[in-house]
């Protein structure tokens, strides 16, 4: 038996393998999902010395404990927490060395949902199309981790990286996200687009992988006919017959049946997965490029 591995002792309400997901394969009916905040996950690979592609663990809101079979390098960024190994407080957003057998407990998020965990080596799990990562919606990739499961580790192949603390940015007061008016918005009264891009919204409990759900004003459509399932791309905002937008994240469907008001620019999704329940959310109205 290899002693590159990891075992997880606590896998939290939600623990997944993530890389930089799958694109390329919507035609197929597969999502691209990857890390959610993608710029958090790529910082902890840096720390490490992984190379961009290296699988990282996502975790959700009350972290995991891990313990390796050999010595290794860790790094813990994305939502702030604590993190000790053997009991013994180290840094959160740098580099650390977590010896054979030792106990490595990332805690609960202080602020933030999602926190990721880089090892040396990366983890090692069968790639399904080309990526290591967990797709909640499709079932593809590895499961969800549980108490109990072996993950294997690549071996490392760069030193990591000497610094004291590497600056992330917080989790958001207030979730700004710029959207693209279209291709359904003549699908709603114009009341209830100006109301989309002015009123206030709140991020849903019910949000997950698959979507942001936001509380607020319902949006009135003025065409109520069903509409044929079509094509979606990550950042839609997609409108149910609740009339509360879902903006689509990495694991969303590849198709749907419901109107797209708005698609977000993807430089505003990372901060969507650290957005906690009850967030503001304000959408802001971009022109086309």
């Amino acid at each position: 038996m290899t002693d590159r591995a990891l075992s997880v002792v606590r896998s939290g309400a939600l623990t997944t393998v993530q890389d930089l997901g799958r694109p390329g394969h919507a035609h197929l009916g597969v999502p691209r999902s990857g890390a959610l905040d993608g710029p958090a996950a790529a910082l902890v690979n840096r720390l490490v010395g992984n190379a961009p592609e290296a699988a990282v663990l996502e975790s959700t809101l009350n972290g995991c404990a891990l313990r390796p079979r050999s010595e290794v390098t860790v790094a813990v960024g994305g939502a702030p927490c604590r993190v000790a190994v053997d009991g013994r407080p180290v840094a959160w957003g740098a580099a650390v060395r977590v010896p054979a057998g030792a106990l490595l407990d990332v805690g609960a998020a202080v602020s933030g949902v999602r926190t990721y965990v880089a090892v040396s080596g990366g983890i090692a799990v069968e790639p399904v199309l080309g990526s290591r990562s967990t797709d909640l919606l499709s079932g593809l990739g590895p499961p969800p981790l549980t108490d109990g499961t072996v993950l294997p580790l690549g071996r490392p192949t760069q030193l990591h990286a000497r610094v004291d603390v590497a600056p992330q940015p917080a989790p958001p007061a207030e979730l700004v996200l710029r959207v693209t008016p279209g291709p359904r918005d003549d699908w709603f009264t114009p009341a209830a687009v100006r109301a989309f891009t002015s009123r206030p919204y709140r991020v849903s409990a019910a949000s997950n992988r698959i979507g942001l759900r936001t509380e607020g004003p319902a949006l009135e459509r003025v065409l109520t006919r069903e509409l044929p399932s079509e094509g979606v791309v990550l950042g839609a905002v997609q409108v149910p017959p609740d009339g509360r937008p879902v903006v689509f994240l990495a694991d969303h469907p590849t198709t749907g049946g419901y109107p797209v008001i708005a698609v977000v620019r993807a430089a505003d999704l990372p901060a969507a997965a650290q957005a906690v329940p009850g967030t503001p959310v304000r959408f802001v109205a971009v022109r086309r490029r």
